[in-house]
């Protein structure tokens, strides 16, 4: 099955944050996940490690 991408503009919305915000999680908080380059201007996130993320969040809350 073929990998989904999303940009920092669809994480921004999907968490109601500014388009920086996810680039300063990923550099502070060691758990978020980080971007993939896709090429030397496009970077983005892996959906299926967005959504481990988001489900390890909410089972340790």
């Amino acid at each position: 099955m073929a990998e989904t991408y999303i940009s920092d503009t669809q994480l921004a919305a999907r968490y109601g944050v500014h388009r920086t915000t996810p680039w300063r999680w990923a550099k502070t908080d060691p758990s978020f996940p980080q971007p993939v380059k896709l090429s030397p201007q496009c970077s983005r996130w892996k959906l299926s490690e967005i959504e481990a993320w988001e489900h390890t969040r909410a089972t340790a809350a």
